[in-house]
């Protein structure tokens, strides 16, 4: 599928604000490709489809994760919230065709990182949460700065800052995430 079809595509299966958060996401994402010299092409497609799959209720994803046989852990059954990705990643290769391993990955690990990850996940993970719609999160027009200028700082910033988010609201945090933070940290 091209682009624009893929866009066609989500247009018709997003909500209006999910659509807009996605093409947020997709030129955050370029533009970060941009400045780290890392491919407009995957940093485009991983931008627009990271939440591919974010409609319906968390149960409703979960299900269809275990339709899919897509394997969960523990933690993927409790807290549900980030099971869109993992989702999404497979609509990716299933649905849309993608094919790239980095791709697929950056779209999985969005919402939580990871331990080490590739130059096109961080840009997808920052991208998620600076993009010019988001304007909830603390600090935002600090990292949206950093984010062009130290992309694993920002990392980091952005792990601490969904702790302690999660954390100060009495939620679950995904052990994937506290593992983000402590290797940016230098931990």
């Amino acid at each position: 599928m091209t682009i624009e079809e893929i866009r066609k595509d989500l247009k018709k299966r997003l909500s209006p604000g999910r659509y807009q958060h996605t093409i947020g996401v997709y030129y955050t994402a370029i533009c970060l490709a941009m400045r780290y010299q890392a491919s407009l092409e995957q940093a485009g497609l991983a931008g627009l489809l990271h939440d591919c799959a974010k409609y319906g209720s968390d149960e409703a994803i979960l299900r269809r994760c275990e339709k899919h046989d897509i394997p969960l852990t523990e933690e993927d059954r409790v807290i549900l919230p980030p099971l869109h990705a993992k989702l999404g990643a497979y609509y990716a290769k299933n649905r849309y065709a993608v094919d790239d391993p980095d791709v697929l990955n950056a779209i999985e690990f969005h919402t939580t990182g990871r331990e080490n990850m590739s130059l096109l996940e961080k840009i997808i993970f920052v991208a998620d949460y600076i993009e010019p719609g988001r304007n909830k999160a603390d600090h935002l027009k600090e990292l949206r700065s950093l984010a062009f200028q130290d992309l694993d700082q920002t990392v980091l910033l952005i792990a601490k800052g969904t702790i302690d988010y999660l954390e100060k609201q009495k939620l679950p945090v995904m052990e994937l995430t506290r593992d983000v933070y402590a290797y940016y940290l230098g931990e």
